[in-house]
């Protein structure tokens, strides 16, 4: 990618949260939310995960030691994470949208 394409993308990017926050987006589509943060996330402050609790039924977890990238900083506990949500009620129960 081009400096101006990134650039470009990043303005975008910044331009639609500050529309309106992603929990608030997120919270009228009536679909299961699980939301992983690294407790040591440096580019978010991981206090606002607790922003997404305004979706109705979503799961707020904080990984301790963990960074920016859970997935790839502590796979396995990312993963029995989103395992125990996908084989939850929450996750399969339908919604109205």
């Amino acid at each position: 990618m081009t400096y101006r394409a990134v650039a470009a993308a990043m303005e975008a990017s910044t331009a639609y949260l500050t529309r309106r926050a992603l929990p608030d987006r997120l919270a009228v589509l009536g679909k299961p939310l699980q939301v992983i943060f690294g407790d040591q996330d440096r580019r978010w402050r991981p206090p606002s995960a607790a922003d997404y609790r305004v979706v109705p039924g979503a799961r707020v977890e904080l990984l301790p030691g963990a960074g920016h990238t859970p997935i790839l900083e502590d796979p396995p506990r990312t993963a029995a994470l989103l395992l125990a949500f996908a084989a939850s009620d929450n996750a399969r129960a339908p919604r109205a949208s």
